[in-house]
Parts: C-alpha cells; sequence; structure tokens
C-alpha cells in the first residue's frame, strides 16, 4: 500500500486538553505512552484507527502495536525507532493538505509539542502499555512517619520546582472541615474553642469530632445520590410520584455508621440476594430501582425494557466502572477496548428484575423505624393469638359439621341460580373490568367519580324471571370494598336490562320489583329499578355494611326467554360521583324460579365449597375434607364474635402497615427476562444473539463456582474484588474530588482513553490500595485526607504558582470553589437558626414560585409548600422532581437525575445573586438572622455589624467592610422609618413570624443588612 494509501490515518480530535499541559509541554522526561502519547492518539486517532472496527478507516488500527506495526503493501504506520519510515511522522509533519493528518477537514492540528512527543516515541521504540487504569494498582513505598498523601505529593512538587503553601489560619480550617464533612458551618462558639486550643492533636479531635456526627452522613450523601440519579419521581412523560425515600436515608445511615465500601455496594447491586436478606440490605437494593420509568400507557414495552437496561448499565459504569460503556449500547467503543457484547453481557445481570415495563410501580416495601416495627409486631402478636383461638378446638361447632353438610348439600342440589358468565365487560368510565374464574367481574386501574358498566351475555335458550346482583368484598379494593369509594361503598343508580334478539333487534325489559339483603338509609333497592337513568341521588348503597357480600335482587315483569343466538344486555349505571361510589367486584346470576326472583336467599356458597359438597363424603380427600370444615367454621354464628374480632386484628395491622414509609427494592424473577445485542440499539431489531450474564472481556473475569447463570451477588462481588483495577481507583478519585475541588484523574467518569490521566498515579493507586487493603473503611479514608498538611494548605496562590499550575493540579495549595446548591441554603437556615436538623424522613417541599409546576401534566399537579418543621429542613431532603427540579437548586447547578452524575457543573452566574436576594427562604433567613441581631447583641450598631459578620463569616469584618455595612444599615432604617408599610411588607415573607417585640424599621434595616451578607461570595465560597 502506497503513502496516499493512508490517507486517512490520524483523523480525530484535537489537542490534548489537561489543565497541566503547561506543566508537562516540553516533556523533557522520557516519553511514557501512557501519560503523554495515549493522550494525543486517543484525541486524534481512535475515532477513525481506533477499536471499533466499523468505523475503522483503511483497515489501519492504532490503538495496539500489532495495528500500528502492520504492514501495509510495505509501508507501516509505527517502524519502531524508525521515526524517518514511520508514516506516522510524515503525515503529521506534511504540508500536503491532501495528506497531512488529522486532515484539515476536522478543524484539528496537533501543537509542535504533540509532533515532538509521537516522534521521540517512535524513536524511543513505539512502545504500547496496557490502558493505566486497566493495570492493578500498586503501592510505592513510602517512609516511616510521614503522611503518604503528603510525600507523594511533595515528591512530584519538588521535580516540578513548585512547593506547597503554608498552613491555613485556623478559622479557614475549621470552616473548611466543617462544610467538607458536614456540610454546615462551624458557630462562633466552635471557631473560637479550635482557635485557643493549640494541644498538637486538636485538628486530629476536630476531625474526629466530625466524622462522629450524623450530619456526617447527609454531607456524604449528596455526592453518591448525584451518581446513583436517585429522585423522587420516575422520570419519563407524567414524571409521577414513587416510593423511594427510604433509600436516601440508607445512604445517610450506610456512611454515618461507616458501613464497609464492599458491602454497601453488594447491598445495592443484590440486597435481594444476599443470604438471609435484613430489610436494610433489600432497601439499599432500591438502587436497581432508581432509573427512570414510564406510566405512558402509548409506550412500546420493548421500547422501555431496553432503556432500562441500557440505564442500568450506564449506572453501574459511571458509579463503579468509571467507564463510558454505554458507548457500546449501539456499537463497539471507539476509544477503549469495550465492545457491545460487553454492554449487553452486563445488562443481562439486571434481566431478573420484577417490575413492570410500562405502568405505576408497585408501593413498595413497608419500612418501618423502630417504634413502628415494635407496633407492628405487637399488632401481629394480637392477631396471632386470636387465630389461636380461632383454630380451636370448638367442640360444639365441631359437633354440628356433619349436619350442617348435609343441609348445605341440599341448598346446593336445590340452589335455583345459575352463575352468568359475560362474554364482554365494559367500563365506559375507563376502568378495567376483569371477568374472574368464580364469574364474578372485578374493577381495577382507573377510577373514574361516576360509571356505567355494560356486560354481555349470550343466550343458550335459558328462561329467565330474575336477576341477582351481588356485591362482593376483595382485598384489592378500599376497606375491603364491595365498592371503589374510600370507604368500601357504592351506589347502583339504575339497572337496566335488554335483550338483543338473533335478528339484530333490542328491545326493553320491564322490572317490577328488586329487593336487598341490606338497604343503606336512603339508599332502597327499589330506587335502582325506577326507570330514573340519570339521577345519581338515588340508588341501592349497603353503608355501613361494606366488606361482606349483599345481594340486589330483581323480578322481571314477565319471564324472558332468551335463545341461542340472542343476547342479554345489562347496564349497571352507577351515577353518584363525590368520590367513586362505583362496584369493584360484583357477580350475576340468573333464575327461572318466579318464588326466587323475589326473595333474598341464602348466599351462594363458593364455586370450591359447592364443588365438594356435590362429590360424595367417601370421595373427598383430606385436603377437601378440611377445606369444608373450615368454611364451615367461617360462616357458624358460634364463632362470628370471635371472626369480627380477627377481621379488626387484621384489618388493624393492615391499615397500620399501609400507612408505614415504602421503599421500592429488588425482587429477583425466577426465569429472567431475554437481553439480546440490539443492533445499533435498535430495539425493534431483535436479531441479534441473546446474551448471559458476564462482566467486561477486558477486565479480569470472576470465578464461579458451580454450572449456573451468574447473578447479581456475583456481579457485585466480582466490582468489589481486588482483582478489579478500576472500583477503588473511581471512589478514591471521586472523594478527592470533594475535597480539593477536582479528581486526580480529572473527568471523574471516565478512566478511559477520553478521560485524563492522573496527575498523580502514584498518589491515586496508593490510596486505591490502601482503601481496600484497609478493609474499604471510608472514614478512615476520609481521615487520612483531612489529617494531611496538603489538605490544610492555604488557597491563597503566589503569583509564580498561579502561572505555573494556574489550575491547582499539582496541588501547591488547597481550591475554593462555591458550595454545593444544597449547601448554599443549608448555610443560610443553620446561621438564621431556622434549620431543623432532624436526620432522615420523607423528602420536603420548601417555597416554590407559583405556577411553576403548570406545565405538570397526567395527571396535573399544584406544588404546595410544605408548613412547620419540614420547610426548613436540609437541602438534600428536597423534594427532587426530575423534569422541574426546584429553581434554587437549578440556580446553583444541582442536577436533573435523569442520568448518573459523577460531578455537577459549577457555574457563576446573576441569577445566583438574584436566589439569594429574592427567594423566600433566603429573604425569611435574613430577617431571622435580623432578629437574632437584635435580640442577642445588645451594643451599638458597630457591634452588631461585628457580632452578624462572625456569625455568618466566622471573623471580623475590615474596617472598611464594616463601616460599608453600617453606612448600609443607617440609610435603609431612614428609608424604613419613613415608609413602615414597606418594612411589613419585607418582614411578612415566609412562614416564620417576626418577633412582635421589634420595631419594624428597625428589624427591616437589619434584614438588609442580614441580605447582603447571605449573598456575599465568602459567604457561600468554601475556603
Amino acid at each position: 500500500m502506497t503513502r496516499s494509501a493512508l490517507l486517512l490515518l490520524l483523523v480525530a480530535a484535537f489537542a490534548v486538553t489537561s489543565p497541566t499541559a503547561g506543566l508537562h509541554a516540553a516533556v523533557p522526561k522520557p516519553v511514557d505512552y501512557n501519560r503523554d502519547v495515549q493522550p494525543i492518539l486517543s484525541d486524534k486517532c481512535f475515532h477513525c484507527h481506533g477499536p471499533d472496527e466499523k468505523t475503522r478507516e483503511a483497515k489501519l488500527r492504532l490503538d495496539n502495536f500489532a495495528g500500528a506495526t502492520a504492514d501495509h503493501d510495505g509501508t507501516r504506520a509505527l517502524s519502531p525507532g524508525k521515526p524517518e519510515e514511520s508514516e506516522i511522522h510524515h503525515r503529521i509533519h506534511s504540508t500536503d493538505k491532501e495528506e497531512v493528518m488529522p486532515p484539515p477537514k476536522s478543524h484539528k492540528t496537533l501543537t509542535a509539542a504533540e509532533k515532538d512527543i509521537l516522534d521521540r516515541w517512535i524513536a524511543a521504540g513505539g512502545e504500547y502499555q496496557q490502558h493505566w487504569a486497566y493495570v492493578p494498582p500498586v503501592k510505592v513505598s513510602i517512609p516511616a512517619g510521614v503522611n503518604p498523601i503528603d510525600h507523594l505529593v511533595r515528591q512530584r512538587l519538588a521535580t516540578l520546582n513548585l512547593k506547597p503553601s503554608p498552613e491555613a489560619d485556623r478559622v479557614t480550617l475549621i470552616r473548611r472541615l466543617s462544610f467538607d464533612l458536614l456540610g454546615l458551618p462551624p458557630t462562633p462558639a466552635e471557631v473560637d474553642a479550635f482557635v485557643k486550643d493549640t494541644a498538637p492533636d486538636a485538628w486530629n479531635r476536630l476531625v474526629a469530632k466530625m466524622l462522629a456526627s450524623q450530619h456526617y452522613g447527609e454531607r456524604m450523601a449528596i455526592g453518591w445520590l448525584d451518581v446513583v440519579r436517585f429522585a423522587d419521581t420516575i422520570g419519563y412523560h407524567s414524571d409521577n410520584p414513587r416510593n423511594i425515600w427510604p433509600y436516601r436515608d440508607y445512604v445517610i445511615r450506610a456512611f454515618n455508621t461507616n458501613k464497609p465500601y464492599d458491602r454497601f455496594t453488594i447491598e445495592q447491586l443484590a440486597g435481594d440476594l444476599v443470604e438471609n436478606p435484613s430489610l436494610e440490605t433489600r432497601v439499599g437494593s432500591a438502587f436497581n430501582r432508581l432509573l427512570l420509568t414510564t406510566e405512558e400507557g402509548g409506550a412500546q414495552a420493548k421500547d422501555y425494557e431496553a432503556r432500562y437496561v441500557t440505564d442500568r448499565v450506564r449506572a453501574v459504569g459511571t458509579v463503579w466502572l468509571g467507564s463510558t460503556i454505554g458507548c457500546c449500547q449501539c456499537h463497539d467503543h471507539k476509544y477503549d477496548p469495550l465492545t457491545s457484547k460487553d454492554f449487553y453481557s452486563l445488562g443481562a445481570f439486571f434481566a431478573d428484575i420484577q417490575e413492570p415495563i410500562i405502568g405505576k410501580r408497585e408501593p413498595g416495601l413497608p419500612v418501618p423505624d423502630e417504634t413502628q416495627a415494635k407496633e407492628l409486631e405487637r399488632l401481629g402478636s394480637v392477631r396471632t393469638a386470636l387465630q389461636t383461638e380461632y383454630d380451636g378446638p370448638h367442640r360444639s361447632v365441631e359437633a354440628a359439621f356433619t349436619l350442617w353438610e348435609n343441609e348445605a348439600l341440599q341448598q346446593v342440589t336445590a340452589n335455583p341460580w345459575t352463575f352468568l358468565r359475560p362474554a364482554k365487560a365494559e367500563s365506559l368510565g375507563k376502568a378495567k373490568l376483569t371477568v374472574q374464574a368464580d364469574e364474578s367481574v372485578l374493577a381495577s386501574g382507573g377510577k373514574p367519580d361516576k360509571d356505567t358498566y355494560l356486560l354481555e351475555a349470550p343466550g343458550s335458550g335459558q328462561t329467565v324471571t330474575g336477576l341477582r346482583i351481588e356485591a362482593l368484598p376483595d382485598g384489592s379494593l378500599p376497606a375491603g370494598g364491595p365498592g371503589r369509594a374510600s370507604n368500601g361503598n357504592f351506589v347502583l343508580s339504575e339497572v337496566v336490562v335488554q335483550v338483543k334478539r338473533a335478528g339484530g333487534t333490542t328491545a326493553s325489559v320491564p322490572l317490577a320489583g328488586a329487593v336487598a339483603s341490606f338497604e343503606q338509609g336512603g339508599f332502597a333497592a327499589a330506587t335502582a329499578i325506577d326507570g330514573d337513568k340519570a339521577s345519581g341521588e338515588t340508588g341501592w348503597a349497603v353503608l355501613p355494611q361494606v366488606n361482606q357480600p349483599q345481594q340486589l335482587v330483581v323480578a322481571l315483569a314477565a319471564p324472558l326467554t332468551v335463545a341461542k343466538g340472542d343476547t342479554l344486555l345489562l347496564e349497571l349505571r352507577q351515577n353518584h360521583g363525590k368520590g367513586s361510589h362505583t362496584l369493584g367486584r360484583f357477580r350475576i346470576s340468573t333464575t327461572a324460579d318466579q318464588a326466587a326472583a323475589k326473595r333474598v336467599g341464602s348466599l351462594p356458597f363458593p364455586r370450591e365449597i359447592t364443588d365438594i359438597l356435590k362429590t360424595p363424603a367417601d370421595k373427598q380427600n383430606p385436603a377437601q375434607r378440611s377445606q369444608l370444615a373450615a368454611y364451615h367454621k367461617s360462616i357458624v354464628p358460634e364463632l362470628a364474635e370471635l371472626r369480627q374480632r380477627l377481621a379488626a386484628a387484621d384489618k388493624a395491622r393492615k391499615d397500620y402497615e399501609e400507612a408505614l414509609p415504602k421503599c421500592l427494592v429488588s425482587v429477583s424473577l425466577p426465569t429472567p427476562r431475554v437481553v439480546r445485542i440490539l443492533p445499533r440499539g435498535n430495539f425493534l431489531d431483535e436479531s441479534g444473539p441473546e446474551m448471559m450474564p458476564a462482566v467486561p472481556a477486558v477486565l479480569p473475569q470472576p470465578t464461579m463456582e458451580g454450572n449456573r447463570r451468574p447473578n447479581r451477588l456475583d456481579l457485585a462481588r466480582w466490582i468489589m474484588s481486588r482483582e478489579n483495577p478500576l472500583t477503588a481507583r473511581v471512589f478514591v478519585n471521586r472523594l478527592w474530588k470533594q475535597f480539593f475541588g477536582t479528581g486526580l484523574s480529572k473527568v471523574l467518569d471516565d478512566l478511559g482513553a477520553q478521560g485524563e490521566p492522573p496527575v498523580n498515579p502514584l498518589l491515586l493507586d496508593w490510596l486505591a490500595v490502601e482503601f481496600a487493603d484497609n478493609g474499604w473503611n471510608v472514614k478512615e479514608l476520609v481521615r487520612l485526607i483531612v489529617s494531611s498538611e496538603t489538605y490544610r494548605q492555604s488557597s491563597v496562590a503566589d503569583p509564580a504558582a498561579l502561572q505555573a499550575d494556574p489550575y491547582n493540579r499539582e496541588l501547591a495549595r488547597q481550591s475554593r470553589w462555591r458550595l454545593d446548591a444544597e449547601l448554599v441554603r443549608d448555610n443560610a437556615l443553620a446561621t438564621s437558626k431556622l434549620l431543623v436538623p432532624t436526620i432522615g424522613g420523607p423528602s420536603v417541599k420548601p417555597y416554590q414560585p407559583e405556577g411553576y409546576w403548570e406545565n405538570l401534566n397526567f395527571p396535573t399537579r399544584t406544588y404546595q409548600n410544605d408548613s412547620g418543621a419540614s420547610q426548613y429542613r436540609r437541602g438534600l431532603y428536597t423534594w427532587w422532581q426530575r423534569s422541574f427540579l426546584h429553581p434554587s437548586l437549578v440556580a446553583f447547578d444541582a442536577p436533573s437525575r435523569e442520568e448518573c452524575t459523577a460531578e455537577r457543573n459549577r457555574s457563576n452566574i446573576p441569577q445566583q445573586a438574584l436566589v439569594l436576594l429574592n427567594d423566600p427562604t433566603y429573604v425569611e433567613a435574613a430577617r431571622a438572622l435580623a432578629a437574632r441581631i437584635l435580640a442577642e447583641c445588645q451594643g451599638s450598631i458597630d457591634q452588631r455589624v461585628i457580632w452578624a459578620w462572625r456569625e455568618v463569616l466566622s471573623r471580623h469584618p475590615t474596617p472598611e467592610e464594616q463601616s460599608t455595612l453600617k453606612a448600609l444599615f443607617e440609610k435603609h432604617r431612614a428609608e424604613y422609618l419613613k415608609d413602615p408599610e414597606a418594612a411589613q411588607a419585607l418582614l411578612k415573607t415566609g412562614l416564620a413570624a417576626a418577633p412582635p417585640d421589634q420595631p419594624a424599621p428597625e428589624l427591616a434595616a437589619w434584614t438588609s443588612v442580614a441580605r447582603v451578607l447571605l449573598n456575599l461570595h465568602e459567604t457561600i465560597t468554601r475556603s
């Protein structure tokens, strides 16, 4: 192949974008493939000459040594040790726009430094290395008695002629640590105590105290909830609520109790599959249910089944593997050695999760707290004791059984009623009517306020003199039914009977009378056949006799013969409304006996009991005899009171359990769904091979015992195995970002070729191995980081260091950044003393602009902010509506959590200042802080300014800052004295009442001062 035949040799992206590129531009040391060369090739070449053979140009592969050195008719892209014979060298230096690589149409170029790196790499032999993230991490030796972080950071700084910064002042240190570990500001008393504590172990004691705080778990949970895409709503279409908040409490509790990270991982991926799963581990498994789901009726099940698989694979890739394996949904990865086969094999691990593909999620697992669990146990004990009493023995009941059996057989033999099985059952109100095995009809789904049921039954030549409508209880109905109203009642407004003859004509069937087993006062049976088809004020109802079978018997005016080919038509009109007073479960019977059509007879036996009774006694098996005896016991008057007590105990326990918090959890299907490779991700194309669960081939493979299908527990154990080189690095890298502002490898969710090699690989690997060696102890890893001198450095950089390392990747100083969205609000509430510090509980709804949810449909919703303590909870408890995230959170860059988010954006925009000045939360916090200024500091204006400054910023103001705030106060006080109505308007913001004993102009003026303090850049900035 000629040189021109390799025209597309190096098409790809643009120059290395690492913020530390300026430090390494000359690359004075021997060129290293992973550090220096691979980032260039990945950005510039792998798109067209990488792992994905479907987009590979000129049959040339540059992501491995064999492909780069392959002979193409005498021409090689790479000739080790011979740049002048390497096509790479000629193409990158060519001035011919037809040959130069990258080609001009790519709008990308190589810098002179990058060309030099490639040439020197080829001259040195063109060595390839396995990608750094796939190489098992190794601990380098650290001298005794030194902090490993400080040693490895300073060792690298020395090679770059940089020096560490001095330690920050003690006020800055305690504020930094408090925001990093608790997400809350320290109190002035805590600051003073630390400043005065000069003992050598003062810092370590402060660290230990904060790690022991219950607020530590809340702070750590924020990042985890981002990366696992936790939200209170389903995401797609209607974005309706779901029960999931106990998972958030599980995460907080896991960090507070220092649950080992391997156990934390296993519980989330497979908490339902571990041996003897506890309530805790099952709630942990809610991780698998955090994905976006849909309730849209018109959605295609295959589409969403595929979406759920891909969502979960992306989540595992982001949370634990730091890999963009989601790219493999449609094709092999273009940069990393990951394939579509890897993607769908990983997805097959989750094919066992029991869930509706389309439709409303189930309520979930009850999650009682300790007090609730004790009450649930007590209610269960009461029920068990009653059941023991009911089980007997009861000698009188047992003695009467034979007589009852004979009478029951006579009743069955002489039964004049025949069940009518509808061929069609339709609800005009769009409820779902399902014919059951016992010929009853059960309503579910849509719950209209009014409804009409249309029933059709084919004729068989029978004669009909009467109809019986049984209203039957059912466990799926409110209060047990038989109606769908919240109290179990219904109102049958009108019964209409027609017959459609075989010839096509339809005739009305006159009705003569109606009687019922029970009539609610004012709702007599006769009004259900009075001919008024529209009224909702009359009809048959049964309150308070709900949760038990009832009968309405309707007599025809004349016998009706329904011949073969004819159809009996019934309309059950239910016009009452006022809370869905419609039938929940009912059954229709017919009779030819004119006497039976005019009276309410004995309630019919269930079909299975009827079948047993019709079987000769000597042919009945023991199970049938026991079933018959149990049914007899369930109806005898002697046990009526005991049955009522038992039913009451059942209801009490059920009602209590229904009121408990619930959480969606993982439940494994006995037969997993089929997962196939979807060509180009097309869910309609099922031509791809079926995949069994497996981990990516490029990574060390797990060992399996026995010939069985791997499951999620196997996956979780493999993820946390020491052989997996990614998991520890991924977590350590994210944690590092929390304490230094940027990960050691900057792209937190991509340790692959398109990510960034770590600026200090020895440090990342030392920490990763230490984390695993130390039993995956998260608190110990945190303690190690914040105990280092590197962490305690000042964030103020001298000009030379700032120029040499503008993005602070080498850690010659600490970093400064704006607090996360939740913490901005927490800081204001804490400073004003409005914060309610309760740990855990349901999501809450702080103030939100009216109409913000106006476009939320199916159903439409109105946001109602909470009152009382719930209004002042920490930000991580805010209701997370994916499609309409709380606007204050949006303003400060909180993610919608529609996707796993390993790192939030961090912006600095004018809207943020407007939020801090005008959001009712911050205005109210400023007023509460102003009230504190007046109540807790009785000095002069200057003294109060100093006091307020210390409350908010933990330090004294400078003379200029002090005079500015004093002038602001005096100006606003004068204005409010002239306009007291404006002062009153400001003080009315928020639910908390303003102190009545504080003059309105004075309080309003100090509120203005507090608003400025809460809006300062320093106030919302860490370090």
